[in-house]
């Protein structure tokens, strides 16, 4: 018995050297590896199923977080069983793969529907915990680093589940969403408190850092810096026509060399009087009925600052795969730097499309579009 027990403490302390020596490589890697599994499944799942996926991430690791700092409070019986040591050792790194599958969820939504401008947030949310892996590695067990970690994921992913349950982008549906998670993190403090000292001691900073997040998201939104989730751009462009033929449309385009398609930025050539249209394809959740707007700006070098041009809007019914359709046109464009940006009723961007207009004597070449 003595001999087993001997093997046993010597294998446990072998795994935590061999642990503790690519500790700065193991963490990183799961928090990479809990991102490259969302975008593996839920290209291939069904959105009811990517949320049922990501609640039981949820699940895990706020019981995760919660043995954590059990274990170290030494609120856990029995520490020495091997199960509860080894679990304790891979504790972090299960928290790390969560994490990042739920950090990444908002970015796999929008990745795949080719919308950069909506999807950035998330991408530097990702990139800084990366980046800053090096200084969480000392602090990432620290109840309020954790929680407060925990708590942005709970309203994140609430404010994209939301619209879908409700079909609604209403500011409300957000407003509830923060509610909701102030509600679940409330409890889940007030119950780690209760049976961990130093939790309780802790309390109050917590708390600080909760509301603190929670107003900053709520300033985000109002002030329309976060994207209007769970709308996404499909697809977006501008032509010199843009007519409906059945369910599709017949789009004019001009015709680029190699270089004019390798070189940022799209110049258009219009004759007087020529008209221009922004075609744009907007994913919505089913039964979701909203409406769209194209803001067209042109920037004045005089005044150095964009001028409105006009908002148009097209109403949209969601469930399409693809998008729903909709464009506007504007003629008489003052040549110079041109931006049409898609937006929500509350004035939310979508995305941005950017061109220039010139003006010429004669009609550029043209190619036709199908869409």
């Amino acid at each position: 018995m003595l001999k087993e027990k001997i093997v046993r403490v010597t294998r446990y302390n072998e795994l935590k050297k061999l642990y503790e020596k690519y500790e700065r490589l193991l963490i990183p890697s799961m928090l990479l590896f809990g991102v490259a599994v969302d975008f593996v499944t839920f290209r291939a799942i069904k959105i009811s199923t990517a949320f049922a996926l990501l609640g039981v991430y949820t699940i895990v690791a706020g019981a995760i977080i919660a043995f954590i700092n059990a274990y170290d409070g030494e609120r856990i019986k029995h520490q020495n069983l091997a199960p509860i040591k080894y679990l304790r050792l891979a504790a972090p790194l299960v928290v790390q793969f969560t994490f990042g599958a739920l950090l990444s969820a908002s970015l796999i939504f929008y990745w795949f529907s080719g919308t950069i401008s909506v999807s950035w947030p998330f991408i530097l949310i990702i990139a800084v915990l990366m980046a800053s892996n090096e200084v969480l590695r000392h602090h990432y067990l620290k109840p309020t680093v954790q929680i407060s970690v925990y708590f942005f994921i709970l309203f994140s992913l609430s404010s994209l589940i939301l619209p879908f349950v409700f079909n609604s982008i209403s500011p409300w549906i957000f407003l509830l969403s923060g509610v909701l998670s102030l509600i679940v993190i409330y409890l889940y403090i007030r119950l780690l408190a209760n049976s961990i000292p130093y939790i309780q001691r802790s309390k109050a900073r917590i708390r600080f850092f909760v509301i603190a997040i929670f107003i900053s998201m709520n300033a985000m939104y109002f002030l329309n810096v976060i994207p209007p989730i769970p709308l996404s751009l499909r697809e977006a462009g501008v032509y010199h026509s843009v007519q409906r033929s059945g369910s599709g449309y017949i789009m004019q385009a001009e015709e680029e060399s190699w270089l004019d398609w390798i070189t940022p930025g799209q110049t258009m050539h219009l004759r007087q009087g020529d008209r221009l249209y922004v075609y744009t394809a907007v994913f919505a959740p089913a039964d979701l009925d909203t409406k769209i707007y194209h803001r067209w700006e042109y920037y004045s070098k005089d005044e150095r600052e964009w001028i409105s041009g006009g908002r148009f809007s097209f109403s949209i019914i969601g469930g399409r795969e693809n998008g729903y359709r909709g464009f506007s046109l504007k003629s008489n464009l003052t040549p110079g730097k041109w931006r049409v940006s898609v937006e929500t009723e509350r004035g939310q961007v979508l995305g941005r499309i950017r061109f220039a207009v010139e003006q010429v004597e004669e009609r550029p070449d043209f190619k036709n579009l199908i869409r």
